[in-house]
This record gives structure tokens, C-alpha cells and sequence, in this order.
């Protein structure tokens, strides 16, 4: 292992922890803070609400941030080897600026969560106030969360899923081999992070209904994706999450319409 890959490999190392340590420490801010409880036993989590003075841009700015700590803490360990594959390719073109293009790789990727995550904020926002408005619509989200689990396990056995799962896994091939320069760079950094956000479609729907600022559901959905990335056999992993997904959101169903 050269030089360079270690630092880089050191370097992503300290991302990791720092960004876990700001996700765990404001999951747990989160947390204390509470939410409102509603019919049905759920609450609506303080982070699609405004703080007492706060503005709705400024609880977008605190939103945007904590998403993307929390994207880089769950997104980097299934990250690193894509970035690898990528400093190999332009090791082999001579190019020595290894990490300046790498840099602007993984802020292409983060640009995709970070647009992701900007999109998030609004409609979670506008449909925590529709639920507090309308009693009607607050009993029916228990059930509407089991539904969007269900969808999100069903989703992982369709061929769109195994597609860009191969694509993240570096299985998939995208013609030639990728030219140093800094454009390029960026480029290949957003198309990563599209595959990548395709991919996670199910995890991050879950995510989102379950518990955007849940720990647990953070820690799990993190692993569930860096399974499917890493593991040897990862279409199969992914099929196997898929089964839990599908078997959760049956279960939400159930409790939902009091059967259970």
C-alpha cells in the first residue's frame, strides 16, 4: 500500500468518526428535545418543526446541515471503495494529484444527498403540518409508515434495484477508463451519488417514515446498505433485507389496523 493510500484511507477514517460522532450527538439533541405525540401512537419529530423564533430558512439551514453530517457518517464506509476504484483508474493515467481529484469526487457524491436532503426538509415539513391540522390524516400515518416499509422491501427484488446495487458495486461496467481533470472528476462524483441515491431509494424511504434523527433506524439502515455494497453476495443480501423490509411493513400494517 503506497503513501497515498494510506493517507487517504486515514483521512476517510476521521471523516467517519467526526461525522458519527455529530450524528449521535444530534440524534441524542434530537431526541431530548422530544416531538408531539399523536393519535396513534407516533410523534412528529421536532426536526421538520421550527424552534420558539426560529424562521423556516434558518430551520432549513439546521436541517440541511444535520442531514449531511448524518448522509457522510452512513454513505462513507459504502464511499471509500468506490473512491478507490476511482484513484486506480487515474493512478494508471500518470495523473499525481490523486488527492485533489478524489476531494472533488466525494463532493460531487454529497452534492447529490446534499440536493436530496433539500428536497426532504419542505416535504416533511409540510406534511408534519398537515398531520397537526388535520386529525383525520394523523390517524392514518401509522399505516401509511407500514406501507412505505413495505414498498421499500418490495422494491429490492425488482430489477431497477439490482441494477444500480451493481453499479455501486463497481460490478457494472460504464465504458472507458475515466481521464484525469477536475470536471471529470465532479461528473463522475455526481453520477456516483445519483447510482448511489437510486440505489438507496428503499433504505432512505424507510429512513425517513420510520425515523430521519432515529439512532436505531440510522445504525440499521446504515448497515443494511453497506451489506448489500460490500458483501460477497451482495444481490442476494439485498434480496434478504428486502424479506426483513417487507416483513416489518407487514407487521406496521397489522398493528395499524389493530389486528395485532
Amino acid at each position: 500500500m503506497t503513501a497515498s493510500e494510506r493517507t487517504f484511507l486515514a483521512v476517510s477514517a476521521l471523516l467517519f468518526a467526526a461525522s458519527a460522532a455529530a450524528t449521535i450527538i444530534g440524534g441524542m439533541s434530537m431526541s431530548a428535545m422530544g416531538g408531539i405525540p399523536m393519535p396513534g401512537g407516533w410523534t412528529v419529530s421536532a426536526v421538520w418543526m421550527r424552534m420558539p423564533g426560529q424562521s423556516w430558512p434558518s430551520a432549513a439551514a439546521s436541517f440541511l446541515g444535520m442531514w449531511i453530517v448524518m448522509m457522510m457518517a452512513m454513505m462513507l464506509p459504502s464511499l471509500v471503495p468506490m473512491l478507490r476504484r476511482y484513484r486506480r483508474i487515474v493512478a494508471g493515467t500518470g495523473e499525481t494529484r490523486l488527492g485533489r481529484l478524489t476531494a472533488l469526487v466525494g463532493g460531487g457524491y454529497f452534492f447529490v444527498w446534499t440536493v436530496f436532503g433539500m428536497a426532504a426538509f419542505p416535504l416533511g415539513a409540510v406534511l408534519a403540518a398537515a398531520g397537526m391540522q388535520h386529525p383525520a390524516l394523523v390517524r392514518v400515518v401509522p399505516m401509511a409508515v407500514g406501507m412505505v416499509v413495505l414498498a421499500a422491501g418490495a422494491l429490492q427484488f425488482t430489477a431497477w434495484k439490482q441494477y444500480y446495487l451493481a453499479c455501486c458495486r463497481g460490478t457494472m461496467d460504464h465504458g472507458p477508463a475515466l481521464p484525469a481533470g477536475a470536471g471529470t472528476a465532479w461528473r463522475h462524483g455526481v453520477r456516483l451519488g445519483l447510482h448511489c441515491a437510486y440505489c438507496c431509494t428503499g433504505p432512505m424511504a424507510i429512513l425517513l417514515a420510520v425515523g430521519v434523527m432515529d439512532l436505531r433506524v440510522m445504525a440499521v439502515v446504515t448497515a443494511a446498505i453497506a451489506i448489500e455494497r460490500l458483501a460477497p453476495a451482495g444481490e442476494r443480501a439485498a434480496r434478504a433485507i428486502g424479506a426483513i423490509a417487507v416483513a416489518a411493513g407487514l407487521l406496521l400494517i397489522v398493528q395499524a389496523a389493530g389486528l395485532g
